[in-house]
């Protein structure tokens, strides 16, 4: 197909009067007809969809988010008028209506094309555990596309679609992502209804959406993340969500703990994606993951392989040989958990939830392999348990440590595949990711999925996210380390920097305590004074204000580059009764000297 299918390229031809609806689906149905990929199941009738074409072409393309817009679905999500199959034909039911979020896609005027080749039950990452045979990767036939949302990364990487849904419990929205050079977003669990779902484990499961770039990802959650109160396991987005800041700390794994399974080619390639992370105005820190890792391995050794079991379980119990041999010998040992198995397990993933938030205090958001290699799809059959687990590594613990994540394409091997890296954060950062992730992605200006289309440049109607952090420079017991840092540090703030003041301040050690505190003053005959800059959600500046004290306050301080900061200052009129100690340079140049404040060794401790 030689139009792109990004979505900004087909709404400006749209509104432009340049192209239809049924003139798209007519191109969608060619490039589908016997592709042989494996990525579909079922398909509505040529017939029935130029009708819907027709019918929207008589409404205005302004007034509908996604108007004329192809996309696809997993065929474990229900779409009025085709079956549901979860890739298991004896499974198959007619669903009386879509589910929530295909129904919310389709209001906003998206066309439905049909349902997605799917790992059995979505119980697989590799794309091979289907009657309807082995979903082939989109640039070699002889390796697998990921799973289990293989025809659906399948299908939007060939460009036969626009974007596409997935579902995601332990990475099937990211690792088709990876393998087939597009976007995948597993969004926060919750955020997206999951009523109408065939569920995996109904506790954990989210609805995926992948998409050729970052925006157009953007663009589907816009329309689909609405509260849905019938979902028991929805839940709205909260209003204060503090977002990344605008320049994050992106945590990677040591390097002990990055294990690419005898690929060098995919060890090669992150290490280029770290090169290419740091142009995002990033600082990169490494970090010990162990807790994430030790949580990944719950997935599947613990009794979360209950809930698979559970959401099966008369259908498995009943026709146990209508499971394909693998999907079977996966769930099926599943019946001889015990209970105690499951609340052993939930204690010791609460002990790994606590140590998994000590990182969240280091950096702002992950930066990981998305899978630490690739497959064909030969030794995938010949090995599948062990190959499959190996996929697992970097994705299995989001979920059940509640993280979001992007999959965003990183590069190709010298064999022409593709390699993938995934951004990932605590609930609810999703719209920062995206922007994260497309800001990543325009950097490496690989074309879009497979179709050797040229990535666009970002949209101009696009607006710059606004940041939900504001900086404050402290002076004094506010530094780090000193008594009064808890009340930045507990209010989620971080230090960006320390620097000095222009040369145009003076420092007063003021009378009372403890705590000791500094008072700084704007003087033409002062000097520079050492500070520390701290970034603060700005959810919490309010209360940390509120909280100063006077003499002191909060007020525009010059730094000695010359830009400007609010900062602590003091009122003139508390000055009578202090010290004048600017010669020393700074609070804690001053309480370091023993000789010019005998307490200052018991007020530093």
């Amino acid at each position: 197909m030689s139009l792109s299918l990004n979505i900004d390229t087909l709404r400006r031809a749209y509104r432009a009067g340049g192209l239809r609806p049924t003139e798209l689906i007519a191109q969608v149905l060619d490039a589908i007809a016997d592709d042989p990929h494996r990525a579909w199941i079922s398909i509505f009738p040529r017939e029935q969809l130029m009708e819907y074409a027709a019918r929207l072409e008589a409404r205005d393309p302004g007034n509908l988010p996604l108007y004329g817009i192809p996309f696809a679905i997993k065929d474990n999500i229900g779409l009025a008028g085709l079956p549901t199959t979860a890739g298991c034909p004896d499974y198959a039911y007619q669903p009386a209506e879509s589910a929530f979020v295909v129904q919310r896609l389709i209001d906003a005027g998206a066309i439905p094309i049909g349902k997605t080749n799917l790992d059995q039950f979505a119980t697989g990452l590799v794309g091979t555990r289907s009657p309807y045979g082995a979903c082939r990767n989109a640039f070699d036939p002889d390796y697998i596309a990921g799973g289990s949302s293989s025809g659906s990364a399948v299908a939007v990487a060939l460009g036969q679609v626009s974007f596409a849904l997935g579902t995601d419990t332990a990475g099937s929205g990211r690792v088709p992502a990876a393998f087939n050079n597009i976007v995948g977003l597993k969004p926060t669990r919750g955020l997206l209804s999951t009523r109408g779902v065939v569920p995996a484990c109904r506790s954990l499961d989210c609805v995926s959406i992948f998409a050729l770039t970052s925006p157009d990802a953007a663009e589907v959650l816009r329309v689909v993340a609405d509260f849905d109160a019938a979902d028991a396991y929805a839940r709205p987005a909260p209003a204060d969500v503090v977002e990344l800041p605008a320049r994050i700390r992106i945590g990677v794994p040591l390097a002990s703990q990055l294990d690419f399974f005898g690929n060098p080619d995919y060890a090669a390639l992150f290490e280029q994606a770290l090169t290419q992370a740091r142009m995002l105005d990033a600082e990169l820190v490494p970090l010990d993951i162990t807790p994430l890792l030790e949580a990944a391995r719950l997935l599947y050794e613990g009794p979360w392989l209950a809930e698979r079991y559970a959401a099966i379980r008369a259908f498995i119990e009943t026709q146990p040989e209508s499971l394909h041999p693998v999907t079977r010998a996966v769930i099926e040992p599943a019946r001889e958990l015990r209970s105690v198995d499951a609340f052993d397990a939930m204690y010791r993933l609460q002990e790994l939830r606590r140590a998994s938030e000590a990182l969240w205090t280091q950096v702002d958001c992950l930066l990981l392999p998305t899978a630490g290699s690739i497959y064909r799809i030969a030794d995938m059959e010949a090995d599948p348990l062990r190959l499959n687990s190996a996929l697992g590594r970097y994705t299995n613990f989001m979920n059940l440590l509640d993280l979001c994540g992007v999959a965003v394409p990183a590069g190709f091997t010298p064999a022409g595949l593709p390699f993938g890296v995934t951004f990932c954060a605590p609930a609810w950062q999703d719209a920062a990711l995206l922007d994260l992730a497309g800001r990543f992605q325009q950097l490496g200006k690989l074309p879009l999925g497979a179709t050797g289309q040229p990535l666009p440049e970002p949209a101009a109607s696009v607006p710059s996210r606004v940041s939900s952090w504001t900086r404050v420079a402290v002076c004094g017991a506010h530094m780090e380390g000193l008594p009064l840092n808890h009340e930045l540090s507990s209010r989620g703030g971080r230090l960006i920097s320390r620097t000095r003041t222009a040369p145009c301040y003076r420092l007063y050690a003021l009378a009372g305590g403890p705590p000791q505190r500094p008072g700084l003053v704007r003087d033409d005959t002062g000097a520079h004074i050492a500070l520390e800059v701290w970034e603060l959600p700005l959810t919490h500046f309010g209360s940390f204000v509120a909280g100063i004290p006077a003499p002191l306050g909060i007020g525009t301080l010059t730094l000695e580059d010359g830009s400007t900061v609010q900062g602590f200052v003091c009122e003139a009129y508390a000055l009578g009764d202090a010290r004048d100690i600017t010669e020393f340079g700074g609070w804690r140049d001053w309480l370091q000297k023993p000789s010019a404040n005998p307490g200052a060794k018991l007020a530093d401790s």
